[in-house]
């Protein structure tokens, strides 16, 4: 039987203060952003011995779409609060949370899957628009 990875060192306001760039808050946005796009892309039923893994580019894109449904046009300015403007800093939260237990990754996983994946300017911006029902 496979052993489970041990749980969390640290919790997120330890992880905070250790970076020192972004805030709690900003952890949390990580890991509803995370649950967010595992939903999405896996769905909620659970299959024996399949794994809910995303890659970096899933990630970013759910976080982005995420904070889009939250703050519509104003994402790029709650994020830039908690220093977050662009994806590679989506990736150093993720590996902080790695690193402190959080989360896991796979062999595959890297920091570079979190480069340059879309401009804030972009999509939080220029691209954006309101869909009125009617």
């Amino acid at each position: 039987m496979p052993a489970h990875p041990p749980g969390p060192q640290k919790t997120l306001h330890e992880v905070a203060q250790q970076v020192g760039i972004y805030p709690p808050q900003a952890y949390e946005f990580i890991q509803e952003g995370l649950a967010f796009t595992v939903k999405r892309i896996h769905g909620t039923a659970r299959k024996p011995d399949t794994t809910l893994h995303i890659t970096g580019r899933q990630l970013c894109e759910g976080l982005r779409d995420l904070a889009l449904l939250h703050w519509g046009k104003l994402s790029r300015v709650v994020l830039a609060r908690w220093n977050i403007h662009r994806t590679e800093d989506f990736g150093r939260m993720v590996f902080a949370l790695v690193e402190a237990g959080h989360l896991h990754k796979t062999e595959a996983d890297s920091f570079e899957d979190f480069r340059r994946v879309f401009d804030f300017a972009k999509v939080f911006e220029d691209s954006y628009s309101i869909e009125l029902k009617t």
